[in-house]
């Protein structure tokens, strides 16, 4: 056993930082910029002989220098990182990771959720998995019950929106949806955006449904994932690194969600601006159809020859023009904002 010093960094700064860099760049990973809290064990010379990082629920950059393999330096930096998860709160976590390292990830407590050829995606939670489809029939179940079934419509549709806001482009998108299926899964996505919370923007888009009876409400938890977070640190291929991860998700959606809920219908609307959601919305298109998902891309709706969009509403709230967001949002939306942020 190698005798080593812990030391850690709320993230690290400086030499510190480059010292970080320079050792996860050997041991093939990318150091991630989003990273929150790293742990490192350093030996007598000061060089990084294992570390780990985490950024809020999610385990990034773990590494065991090969000169120091076998010597049960992993145990160390995830009790620490496991700690410092506890100290914030966070008891619901996960990992991605190379599909070769899954026994010594299972090894440290961490239960697989998801595999591709590139990536592997793990949690903390043995049945952390089983039991969100379970909720995810239970709200079925329960709307089924409260709604009322488009007897017009064919298949059951899903959207998964982070609606950060839910505006009119988004309401559109439902509600042909709507119009299309017997039944209309929305997923919110759960992650945080930093302006207005998850909760904020669920209650949103619950507000902006309501007189749509077959629509039928979900958090993604942290099962589905937004394009914007995918990690891409272990990815030597950058070029496709980002396809890569966007097969996680569809795999998730396809062989798990989809699946479970009956799902034959995936409705989108078309990105004129980011090409990272233009990018994810073709793979969409190529990977869903040999599964029995449709896939139905809506042209984006325009105010004013603007493309309504989310960005654009919070650039126009940011700036204090809120003619211009109030012309891009439902009244359920409006109000809900200036409450919450204090304008009218």
């Amino acid at each position: 056993m190698s005798d080593y010093e812990v030391r850690t960094g709320s993230p690290f700064t400086g030499h510190s930082l480059e010292q970080l860099r320079s050792f996860l760049k050997k041991e093939e990973l990318d150091y991630d910029e989003r990273i929150t809290y790293t742990v490192e064990l350093v030996d007598e010379e000061g060089e990084i002989i294992a570390c780990g990082s985490c950024e809020g629920n999610v385990l990034k950059c773990i590494a065991v220098s090969p000169e120091h393999q076998g010597q049960n330096l992993l145990a160390p930096v995830m009790s620490n990182l496991f700690q410092h998860l506890a100290d914030q709160g966070i008891f619901h976590y996960f990992g991605f990771t190379k599909p070769k390292n899954k026994t010594v990830f299972t090894h440290m407590g961490l239960y697989p959720v998801a595999e591709t050829d590139h990536v592997l995606l793990l949690e903390n939670k043995r049945d952390g998995f089983k039991k969100y489809v379970e909720s995810l029939h239970a709200e079925t179940e329960e709307r089924m019950a409260q709604g009322k079934e488009n007897p017009a419509g064919e298949g059951i549709g899903a959207i998964v929106a982070n609606c950060n806001p839910f505006t009119l482009g988004h309401r559109y998108l439902v509600e042909e949806a709507s119009k299309k299926c017997k039944w209309v899964h929305v997923f919110v996505l759960s992650a945080e955006q930093g302006w207005i919370t998850a909760q904020d923007r669920f209650n949103m888009v619950q507000a902006g449904t309501a007189d749509l009876d077959n629509v039928i409400l979900h958090v993604t938890s942290d099962y589905l994932i937004s394009p914007v977070v995918f990690p891409t640190y272990f990815i030597k291929d950058k070029v496709n690194a980002f396809s890569i991860n966007c097969m996680l998700d569809i795999q998730i959606f396809r062989e798990h969600i989809a699946k479970e809920l009956g799902i034959t219908r995936r409705f989108v609307g078309t990105e004129p601006s980011s090409e990272v959601t233009k990018a994810y919305n073709e793979l969409l298109k190529e990977n869903l159809p040999a599964y029995g998902i449709e896939v139905t891309e809506l042209e984006r709706l325009q105010n004013d020859g603007l493309t309504i969009s989310a960005s654009s509403v919070r650039k126009f709230i940011q700036e204090k023009d809120f003619e211009a967001a109030a012309k891009m949002l439902p009244k359920t939306t409006y109000d809900y904002l200036a409450a919450k942020k204090g304008f009218n």
